[in-house]
């Protein structure tokens, strides 16, 4: 009913209310008495007003469904007993028009291959519902269908099959919500999925294919054998993505940021973002600048560009991708978040991410759920992203489809989000512009995903070096015989008498020769245009480690921004054991009581936020923090709706302060870091936090700390300041919860990439966190924090030493005066929580003149700091390192070969740890009790531990 369509798109009724209101609908159809008498009055109004026919149930379309299949099975005639208002054949035509709208796609010609028989589909055969030959002549109401109201059932046929089963293909009946749903079949039914383009876009729409197609041959053929992934079988995407680019600039995008594997990324570079092809061929010919520590492969690099659209420049950005398949989504996902926030585009209308995929990998790669599952989400919503499938049909050699997936389409994992799915014929590039332009409609109308499945082929093998009638023999004999798409549509045109003849072959001549002379492809692409919201990474490139390091503040200021984050409204009532927490704060703040982890976090972040950086911090729990000592979140023990009664102090610093936004993330560590990695590289100017609930948690993420963050420099020159907080320490929790890997990131360690560091006292942290914004300088910094020493007594800071110290790499023993250097006969340095059970110890046992040295900074490592302290007790035989982890983890033999650097001829350097092991820790609290205590009394015994011992 028009009527009902009207009420579920009011403001009211519309969101959350609507699938109430619907059920009430639904209700009332079946029996009027079932509802409320209001209720009964208003729809009863509603099909006053309504001008077509009677409505129908769906619940009643899905029964009928239902009990027809059981009759048939049993031998029953097809026509059953309908309504008797709507008569049997139009309760069966009804019946037809929804059948068609959910399993029209699978009807639909959308392999250019041909390959498989079409399924058969007794529900979309009229005979199915009892209609015959006799009834196609007969006129009936066409219910909600966005068409005439009335048709013969042969025209109505042809309808839904012109719709929903030609070269495109629609999955959108699974959407619970009715406006989405109603505005898909609109959009589709009003034009029946037919384009109508006129003559002159058609054949701009032909050279698009011609660029695409002739950049491939031109390759092929000049630089014969090696590797591009080529595009060809897929050549559609080019013209769908500058139909979708054209349109977004038109709907009001300014930025747009794609991200895609390396299948016909070159073909991109050249053809949509504009990259001149002699740099190209340059690179094909070996030769490259010199500006790149490492380099990449040229079907990994990135491009920006700026692109001319109806609705003025737009700045279009490629990211830079490693090999390993749709890691790239939630860095663009990222991306885009930090550039709505800079532009402060909350809805997401301004910056659109556009996410390219492989059929296979769309399937096969658990990043993408991750990834889904994050979009409609409070602090990794973008507003929505367009996802293109180039479906070649073949998962790199996968010689049977059963073999790759379970699910019919690839696209299927998408119908967890609820929305819109689109299949279509590569080899139709007018249908592949008008689905395109309706994802986009509707990524811009309801700010969700939507999903383009361009179903293709691939010409030649994985690469150009692969043979894939190996494994594919009935499939590349068909595509051996088979028209190129620019073949195809060519000839179309001329049929149509769009263009001549010879039209074709011209624009190839035109696209060869731009080649030859190594010009642009792109008409669309502007070279002097220099967009708003630009940033300068050049500022941070030329610093230096130690640049700028002293981030002192007066004490004054100090004791201000504490007493503002320790602040609570008094209308506002805490849990006990918080409020004691805050009241501590509140001591610490005032000088009263030495500040503890939380506290010196806290204050960090006040101080960073009141200089105008912002802030962002994720990770699980990360609001009330793991461990309890975070409380940046503070919950009202009276609240009395869920989606209220929290407080937030560090968004209460200063008028002019940076944001601050600390996030409980999903239960997910690959999106969320890949994520928070996308967001630094575009936010230079945000302290960005990613922390593990435990250090071990972030094995999950290892591709985005491997192939990003650790490399992401040497390969393509990013620059990010990502923080990674990996709580860190041996307490007996067994072997996932007490090791963060240190040795995973020390190894990954090179031509100072980032900086790995272990802070043991919360000044140290908080120099630390506010060295990472306030430096000109932006690497990565791993953060080992603690677990026992949040709350450990000795591991507190008065307040006077964030306003008189620094940072320092290497921290000297704290009775450091009370020793003699000349008695020193060894020397213990290790890193983080350690140091306080061999002070423990070392008090316990009476023992003088036995320093212990904490190396804050592991790399780079602080070799001047190292060597002071050895001059300092050179008289020393011994020197220890100290570690709880394994000796085949933690610091030992990354960090070996620098302390034996500065080592006196006559001292000798010593283990102090646990033995080798395949495991990170021991699961037995006993058996820790027994390693820990062992390694704490050898590490202080002069004389007795070898450097070939360890702790069993």
């Amino acid at each position: 009913m028009a009527a009902m369509r009207e009420m579920l798109g009011n403001s009211y009724l519309f969101g959350a209310n609507a699938p109430f209101i619907e059920a009430l609908y639904e209700s009332w159809l079946r029996d009027p008495a079932d509802v409320e008498p209001r209720w009964r009055d208003y729809f009863d109004e509603l099909q006053r007003l309504d001008q077509g026919a009677a409505d129908v149930s769906h619940f009643e379309v899905q029964e009928r469904f239902a009990r027809l299949a059981r009759e048939r099975r049993a031998g029953a005639p097809a026509v059953v007993a309908g309504r008797p208002q709507l008569g049997e054949k139009q309760f069966a035509v009804l019946q037809l028009i929804t059948a068609y709208r959910i399993l029209g796609g699978r009807h639909a010609d959308i392999d250019p291959l041909k390959r498989r028989e079409k399924p058969a589909i007794p529900e979309l055969d009229p005979s199915f519902y009892g209609l015959a030959e006799a009834d196609m002549e007969t006129v009936y109401n066409t219910g909600t269908l966005a068409g005439p109201r009335e048709m013969k059932l042969k025209d109505l046929l042809r309808f839904l099959k012109d719709t929903y089963s030609r070269t495109v293909g629609v999955e959108y009946m699974h959407i619970t919500d009715m406006a989405q749903k109603r505005w898909v079949q609109e959009r589709l039914e009003s034009i029946r999925s037919t384009p109508s383009y006129d003559a002159e876009y058609r054949k701009h729409l032909l050279e698009r294919l011609t660029a695409a197609e002739t950049l491939e041959k031109y390759l092929h053929t000049r630089f014969v054998g090696q590797k591009r992934f080529s595009l060809e079988g897929g050549e559609s995407l080019i013209p769908q993505l500058d139909h979708l680019l054209q349109a977004a600039g038109k709907a009001g995008v300014q930025e747009l940021v794609i991200g895609m594997a390396h299948r016909g990324r070159i073909n991109v570079l050249v053809n949509t973002m504009g990259k001149m092809p002699k740099d190209l061929f340059a690179e094909f010919e070996g030769r490259h600048g010199d500006d790149l520590l490492a380099g990449d492969v040229k079907y990994h690099q990135g491009f920006s560009s700026n692109i001319m659209t109806p609705g003025g420049p737009m700045h279009v950005t490629l990211a830079f991708n490693p090999s390993h398949l749709e890691i790239v989504n939630p860095v663009v996902e990222g991306s885009v978040r930090a550039r709505q926030h800079r532009r402060r585009d909350f809805t997401g209308d301004q910056v659109l991410p556009v996410l390219i995929h492989g059929d296979a990998a769309f399937a096969g790669q658990g990043v993408n759920m991750e990834t889904f599952e994050m979009a409609q989400t409070r602090g990794y919503g973008t507003g929505g992203t367009v996802h293109l499938v180039v479906n070649n049909q073949v998962g790199f050699t996968c010689s049977d489809l059963r073999d790759a997936r379970s699910t019919l389409y690839c696209t299927d994992i998408a119908k967890m989000l609820e929305i819109p799915i689109f299949h279509v014929n590569g080899d139709d590039p007018e249908a592949v512009c008008l689905v395109t332009e309706i994802a986009l409609d509707y990524r811009m109308k309801f700010h969700k995903d939507v999903v383009v499945d361009l179903v293709c082929y691939r010409r030649l093998g994985h690469n150009e070096q692969d043979e894939p009638m190996v494994t594919q023999p009935l499939m590349y004999k068909t595509i051996a015989k088979l028209p190129t798409t620019r073949q195809l549509y060519a000839g179309r045109l001329a049929k149509a008498g769009a263009m001549a003849e010879s039209g074709g072959d011209e624009m190839v001549a035109n696209i060869r020769k731009a080649l030859d002379g190594g010009h642009h492809t792109n008409k669309t692409v502007l070279s002097s245009y220099k967009p708003p919201f630009e940033i300068d990474w050049s500022q941070y490139k030329s610093g230096k480690w130690n640049e700028r390091d002293d981030t002192r503040l007066p004490l004054g200021t100090l004791k201000m921004l504490g007493e503002r984050i320790t602040f609570v409204p008094d209308t506002f009532k805490l849990h006990p054991a918080v409020q004691r927490i805050v009241d501590n704060r509140r001591l610490m703040a005032q000088g009263k009581l030495p500040l503890d982890w939380g506290m010196a976090e806290h204050l960090a972040f006040a101080t960073l936020l009141d200089e105008g950086y912002s802030i962002r911090l994720s990770g699980q729990d990360s609001g009330r923090g793991t461990f309890f000592h975070r409380h940046a979140v503070l919950h009202d023990q009276n609240r009395e709706k869920w989606d209220q009664g929290t407080y937030v102090p560090l968004q209460h610093v200063s008028d002019k302060q940076g944001d601050f936004v600390v996030i409980d993330s999903l239960l997910s560590e690959e999106a969320v870091m890949g994520f928070e990695f996308g967001y630094s590289t575009s936010a230079p100017n945000e302290l960005v936090i990613w922390e593990g609930q435990f250090g071990d948690f972030a094995n999950g993420a290892q591709v985005v700390i491997d192939q990003f963050i650790a490399s992401g420099e040497a390969k393509w020159g990013r620059l990010c300041g990502l923080t990674l907080m990996l709580p860190h320490g041996y307490e007996g929790q067994g072997p996932e919860h007490s090791s963060a890997r240190i040795e995973r990131y020390l190894q990954l360690c090179a031509d100072y990439n980032m900086q790995v560091c272990v802070p043991a006292t919360p000044v140290q942290l908080y120099y630390l966190l506010r060295r990472q914004m306030v430096r000109p300088f932006r690497k990565p910094l791993i953060l080992f924090t603690p677990k026992s020493l949040l709350r450990h007594k000795e591991s507190a800071s008065p307040l006077e030493e964030f306003a008189t110290d620094r940072f320092k790499p290497v921290n000297e023993d704290w009775e450091a005066k009370d020793i003699n250097p000349d008695n020193v006969k060894r020397v213990v340095f290790c890193s983080g929580k350690v140091y306080y059970d061999l002070r423990a110890e070392r008090k316990a046992s009476g023992l003088k003149d036995l320093p212990l040295a904490r190396i804050a900074q592991l790399y780079p490592f602080p070799h001047d700091d190292f060597q002071a302290q050895i001059e300092r007790y050179k008289k020393a035989a011994e020197i220890v390192w100290c570690q709880e982890e394994p000796r085949n983890q933690g610091a030992w033999h990354r960090i070996q070969h620098y302390l034996e650097r500065h080592l006196l001829p006559h001292q000798k350097l010593i283990y102090a740890g646990r033995d080798s092991s395949a495991s990170p820790a021991a699961g037995y609290k006993s058996l820790h009790d027994r390693q820990q205590k062992e390694l704490v009394r050898l590490a202080l015994s002069v004389g007795v531990v070898s450097r070939a011992d360890g702790i069993k």
